[in-house]
């Protein structure tokens, strides 16, 4: 249980637990391998099978250009998944922006409007997904429907965070693809679906290639 926890503990400190998701008990496990022709990463563990995605490691934009493998643990293969893929950009990035303009207001309702404006962004952020489901247990995202395609991070300011969420369905057929890409709420998603709470979850880090290493700091 350690290992859960400790999983859960990253989740956290990434803010995936939080700005994505709520507390959650995982019960599946969950692989994502990216191709093991991209350089070495220290933040990812490299084999000859692949690159596999560590909990808040980082990889760069030319590493994950290409869909990684998924494999899905569970016992029975008539239990199906949804796997939802969040790329989350920077929640402060342009809100910062706006901050630094707000002191250069002089008057009241100025201020008050970009204040609002910081709110809103900071809240809502940019969140891009991709989305498979009917993936039986015990096999990969590729046994399953793809219902929005693949997404490669291509980040240009700041570290975004690509995010890996699994659930559990109700039945086969029952998840469907949604009328939006971006701003995705996952919470919203699974309450429409009756998928309850994820069964497991992960994310890495992906900032520009020139951009310097280390852990996005909550």
């Amino acid at each position: 249980m350690r290992g859960s926890r400790d999983q859960r503990d990253s989740l956290v400190l990434g803010r995936v637990i939080g700005d994505v998701l709520d507390h959650f008990e995982r019960s599946v496990n969950l692989r994502i391998t990216y191709d093991a022709s991209s350089s070495s990463s220290s933040s990812s563990s490299s084999s000859s099978n692949g690159r596999e995605v560590t909990i808040g490691g980082e990889l760069k934009p030319s590493q994950v250009v290409n869909q990684p493998r998924v494999d899905i643990g569970g016992r029975d293969l008539r239990t199906f998944y949804t796997l939802v893929s969040l790329i989350l950009k920077p929640r402060y990035t342009h809100a910062y922006l706006i901050l630094i303009y707000l002191y250069m207001c002089v008057y009241v309702y100025v201020y008050t409007w970009i204040y609002m404006v910081i709110v809103v962004i900071g809240l809502q952020g940019d969140r891009r997904l991709s989305l498979v489901a009917d993936i039986p247990a015990t096999t990969g995202a590729s046994y399953g429907q793809e219902l929005v395609c693949y997404e490669s991070p291509r980040p240009s300011v700041g570290i975004h965070r690509f995010v890996f969420v699994l659930f559990r369905q109700l039945g086969r057929e029952t998840v469907y693809a949604p009328g939006w890409r971006q701003n995705f709420n996952t919470r919203e998603f699974a309450e429409l679906y009756n998928l309850g709470d994820p069964v497991a979850a992960t994310y890495f880090n992906c900032q520009r290639e020139t951009g310097s290493g280390g852990r996005r700091r909550p």
